[in-house]
């Protein structure tokens, strides 16, 4: 994005967009909102009954995280969930790897995913053990391209189902704890140093990593393909940009990379506001926010009314602002409640067709 296109961009917002077309911060209770990228590993129902009082939709990801039982159960408790809150609750499916050296892998893998689909899943997750952790049973790397993955991907592809991809990590996580430019980022390698890649120079590269996604999506151009955390490329808009201009099937989730966007927009803040008004459509809004069993409804509630707020009025208006996350102050975005919405809510409409 360069200089003179940037500037063309805030030209055209000048007369495209009043002073009328923004949402202020007491607009929050009453804009329809989703939050599409969230978790809920419980049988509670308390972070739902929280985004209601919000007005919130949830999308809860299932992840193969820690093993196939808790897949299981996820899947379960979240097919409750439908049930009882139909209107402001969706969620993901996810596979198991268990298996993976079986003739029958790739067979029961479809038909755990269409089940789970009959179910009421609305997408497919797929998580950072691939190209980081999982190995076939000679000890070798299983990437996210491996040939394996290619008749389940097609089917999705043909079937019309999103896949979203945990893939890889943020950037920072090749640097050492010093050099990170978040803190969200080195406190989470601090307390989780077997996915501190700095500390595995045995490991594929960060550019390994996106190489091998990228060429997965190569071979299936057809997928809809929805990359969390803005698809491990939140270090630089112009890169995720490049991305987003040669997938035209993909959208990305801001997940947990809040810290990134705050870093670049104290660096430059038109450049990260040019960026979200011109890709409106692929960006969705989510948190990575947790629901664990031993959460209580208060303490949910808290959480996650304090970050969407805070998320809120980064997005909606040009205060300056201060973040745990950074160092230093920025200013808000005050983006247009046309991208606003979109960015809330038509997006997940669009891109998880259970929202509809």
């Amino acid at each position: 994005m360069n200089a003179i296109n940037t500037v063309f961009i805030l030209i055209s917002i000048l007369f495209l967009y009043p002073e009328n077309e923004y949402y202020s911060i007491a607009d929050f209770q009453n804009v329809e909102k989703t939050d599409s990228h969230f978790h809920i590993y419980s049988d509670k129902s308390y972070a739902v009954e929280a985004a209601i009082k919000d007005n919130f939709k949830l999308l809860s990801i299932n992840t193969f995280s820690d093993g196939c039982e808790r897949v299981f159960t996820t899947n379960r408790n979240c097919n409750i969930l439908k049930e009882k809150y139909p209107e402001d609750f969706e969620f993901t499916a996810a596979f198991c790897l268990d298996g993976w050296d079986d003739k029958g892998w790739v067979e029961n893998t479809i038909g755990w995913i269409d089940k789970s689909i009959r179910d009421g899943a609305v997408a497919v997750k797929v998580w950072k053990n691939i190209g980081m952790e999982f190995k076939d049973e000679d000890g070798s790397l299983i990437m996210i391209d491996d040939p394996q993955f290619d008749p389940v991907f097609k089917h999705l592809a043909e079937k019309r189902i999103p896949l979203v991809g945990h893939l890889g990590e943020p950037k920072n996580c090749w640097l050492p704890l010093k050099e990170m430019t978040t803190k969200n980022d080195s406190s989470y390698f601090a307390e989780n140093p077997q996915y501190h890649m700095f500390l595995h120079p045995d490991m594929p590269s960060y550019e390994e990593q996106m190489a091998a996604r990228d060429r997965m999506l190569d071979k299936n151009p057809n997928l809809i393909f929805i990359g969390c955390h803005l698809a491990s490329l939140e270090w630089d808009v112009d890169v995720l940009a490049t991305f987003l201009d040669r997938y035209p099937n993909s959208a990305v989730d801001m997940a947990a990379r809040m810290g990134q966007l705050f870093y670049q927009t104290r660096e430059n803040r038109e450049k990260i506001r040019s960026f979200f008004i011109k890709y409106q459509d692929r960006i969705l809004y989510g948190t990575d926010i947790i629901d664990r069993e031993q959460a209580d409804a208060e303490s949910i509630y808290k959480r996650m009314h304090n970050t969407w707020l805070t998320d809120w009025e980064y997005l909606v208006t040009d205060n300056r602002i201060t973040s745990n996350l950074i160092d230093g102050e920025f200013k808000g975005l005050k983006l247009p409640k046309e991208v606003v919405n979109k960015i809330y809510s038509q997006n997940a409409k669009k891109w998880y067709k259970g929202f509809e």
